[in-house]
């Protein structure tokens, strides 16, 4: 698929339905000669890849601060229209009690990640697979996210991975603060489709590598009239191919995108 095809695609899914579609992370050594051409420098990645899908969540950010020199370099070589999600750091989402996180996130927020501006999506915040669902815990760390800063609007994402979050209770916590609750495809947490927010979050990770595009018509299919009517009263949905089978992400994101965009 050359560049310029891939922009018309990106950009008409997020025109018509502000459905962003893409992958976690952009460097990975097998997506070369399958999703990069063979001969492309490696410090081009970034401009390819935010040129062929809408969105890509960073997951470095997991374990470790960025430079502000990085933030600044990733938002220069995206197009306008492209964005960001960030994965919360580790240190903020594994302390006994998330509602003693106040100043890791303080100090997550303070790396320079507003220096993409527009370019920022959402926040992804990923509980541990033991993290059971306490509710006065849960609305104190929900109380601790910012909604902006240094002028820069923050959105959230909350990604539990225990069978207990599958309450009322937990949603309601949710839709009080503006938080969507992430989408999980996987086989191992539970896959729980609530509408919290002003958007939605899915992270499908089910991919296997003997289908080309990582997941099979059928399921890709389901996935594209689910996504589009997530974002059919107007608001947006942010879909990533991630884990599973990483070698097929970029083309399952690709295939899911042309789906979305028919």
């Amino acid at each position: 698929m050359t560049a310029s095809n891939g922009a018309a695609n990106r950009c008409s899914v997020v025109s018509e339905g502000k459905i962003r579609i893409g992958i976690g992370g952009w460097t990975y050594e097998p997506w070369r000669g399958v999703f990069y051409p063979s001969d492309l420098p490696q410090k081009r990645e970034l401009e390819y890849a935010s040129r062929q899908l809408s969105a890509i969540e960073i997951n470095g950010t997991f374990y470790s601060r960025q430079s502000p020199k990085s933030w600044e370099t990733w938002a220069a070589t995206v197009p306008d229209d492209f964005q960001f999600t960030i994965k919360a750091s580790r240190f903020c989402v594994t302390r006994p009690k998330l509602a003693d996180a106040g100043e890791g996130i303080g100090n997550f927020f303070a790396q320079g990640l507003t220096a993409l501006g527009p370019k920022l999506g959402p926040t992804l915040w990923m509980l541990a697979k033991f993290r059971k669902f306490d509710r006065e815990d849960i609305a104190g760390f929900l109380k601790l996210m910012p909604r902006e800063q240094d002028g820069v609007r923050l959105r959230h994402a909350i990604e539990p991975r225990h069978e207990s979050f599958r309450d009322e209770a937990f949603y309601a916590l949710c839709r009080e603060h503006d938080v969507a609750v992430v989408y999980d495809d996987d086989d191992e947490f539970p896959c729980i489709d609530a509408d919290t927010a002003s958007f939605r979050y899915a992270r499908l990770q089910r991919m296997h590598e003997e289908i080309p595009t990582g997941y099979d018509d059928a399921a890709l299919d389901g996935f594209a009239r689910q996504v589009k009517g997530w974002a059919a009263n107007g608001g947006e949905a942010y879909i990533f191919m991630i884990n599973g089978a990483k070698v097929r992400a970029p083309a399952a994101a690709v295939a899911l995108q042309k789906r979305v965009a028919d």
